[in-house]
């Protein structure tokens, strides 16, 4: 009787765990520059604060960094509903705006969140290994370029092929239209410079899924520049660059895109 009894109570004790609820847990406006920088400069010390949810009875999970979009001009930082209860860290980060301060600033922000995320993950049970960028619009521009030129997380400490994944949606893969009107190039007179993540194309780079629109309803040229994206990154050798263009969206086809961003991010878990 006594061994019937244990055989029933291990067979409810593993249902129990098996069916535990994942509890996630949100923190808000985390300062992701350090001290020093805060009191040395307001605007930082009000605007580059991120927020983190994620589930606080899990170990090892993924992060998602996401940027918001708004032309590098406004927007807030946001954690997606479509990406929550997915068991993933979701890190939603403010940057700093132009015009009151260059466009690049925003670039330099940009690492620093995702610098931050390296070194703090792993303190709410996150695996540093498994950290993914991604963004809408300008936020995709920003994981563009911090994912593909090296230099700006290499100022933070951070090997930018650590990255797990890169994953914009409707990025601009030519110079960013703000950073061209702070020059005086007007927005329809395409630009690849340093400030284009077209200039940074590499072999070695994370894994790239890019995301837009419908050719006929994006923004501008966005589908054809991400098109040509695609074919540069190939060429020069990356493996492992995607392009999805989504019929019947425009430019705010963040909607159908999120399932997209999920089932990329599972399909690189499954990988490691």
């Amino acid at each position: 009787m006594k061994k019937i009894t244990f055989i029933i109570s291990f067979i409810l004790i593993g249902f129990s765990a098996v069916a535990q609820k994942t509890e996630y847990e949100t923190k808000s406006n985390i300062q992701y520059y350090n001290t020093v920088v805060n009191k040395a400069d307001s605007y930082i010390n009000e605007r580059c604060v991120l927020d983190i949810y994620y589930p606080k009875n899990s170990k090892n999970f993924a992060t998602i960094v996401w940027f918001h979009g708004g032309g590098l001009t406004g927007g807030s930082k946001e954690i997606p509903e479509a990406l929550k209860n997915k068991g993933f860290a979701i890190i939603g980060v403010n940057y700093r705006l132009s015009p009151k301060v260059k466009a690049e600033k925003c670039i330099e922000d940009a690492a620093a969140a995702v610098a931050w995320t390296f070194n703090n993950i792993a303190n709410y049970g996150g695996d540093s290994s498994l950290i993914f960028v991604a963004g809408h619009s300008a936020g995709a521009y920003l994981t563009s370029m911090i994912g593909l030129d090296k230099k700006w997380l290499q100022k933070e400490g951070i090997d930018a092929n650590k990255i797990a994944g890169l994953i914009p949606f409707s990025s601009q893969c030519i110079t960013h239209f703000e950073i061209r009107r702070q020059n005086g190039i007007p927005e329809k007179q395409p630009t690849i410079d340093a400030f284009a993540p077209l200039f940074h194309v590499r072999a070695d780079a994370p894994p790239l899924l890019l995301i837009t629109g419908n050719r006929e309803l994006e923004m501008l040229g966005r589908y054809e520049e991400n098109a040509y994206m695609e074919r540069m990154m190939k060429l020069v050798g990356h493996k492992q660059t995607q392009l999805f263009e989504l019929d019947g969206y425009g430019h705010g086809m963040t909607e159908p895109a999120f399932p997209l961003l999920v089932n990329e991010v599972n399909r690189i878990i499954k990988e490691n």
